[in-house]
């Protein structure tokens, strides 16, 4: 009587399926991780005297499609909080409202800066095609305020 393979045989094969028992669990995990891990872009606290505006209405769009655009009194350009020189603006903005028309430009600026920059931005804004352009006002700033 001869032995088969050595005397010892397999009496249990490995299964063909992929055990699904913990597939919830590592969901779940990976969910709370990414929660967890998310940052989120916070526009900088800025101390500046708004425009006034006897009327306002609130811009019915989502963050995303809202491009924040701040003047400084020396006419210096921050889109998104990014310093960027007033001759780049229609090359960074024409692109952006090409791939997404429901693009709203807020032009957030001090009550002080002078009007050739406020233009200047302005004629930037035309040449790259932009036509929704809302000026942000301190009527405005008190209506978030107040939601938040």
């Amino acid at each position: 009587m001869g032995l088969k393979g050595g005397g010892l045989e397999r009496k249990q094969k490995a299964s063909q399926e992929i055990p699904s028992s913990s597939m919830a669990d590592i969901a779940f995990l990976l969910l709370i991780f990414f929660m967890v891990s998310t940052v989120f872009q916070k526009d900088r606290n800025r101390q500046i005297d708004w425009a006034a505006a006897e009327a306002t209405e609130k811009i019915d769009q989502k963050q995303k499609n809202i491009l924040n655009i701040w003047v400084e009194s020396n006419g210096d350009i921050y889109i998104n909080d990014v310093f960027r020189p007033m001759d780049e603006v229609r090359v960074l903005v024409a692109p952006m409202y090409r791939d997404n028309r429901e693009l709203v430009i807020s032009v957030r600026s001090d009550r002080g800066v002078p009007y050739r920059f406020i233009d200047q931005l302005q004629q930037e804004l035309v040449a790259a095609g932009i036509v929704r352009v809302v000026f942000a006002t301190e009527l405005e700033q008190s209506m978030t305020r107040e939601r938040r």
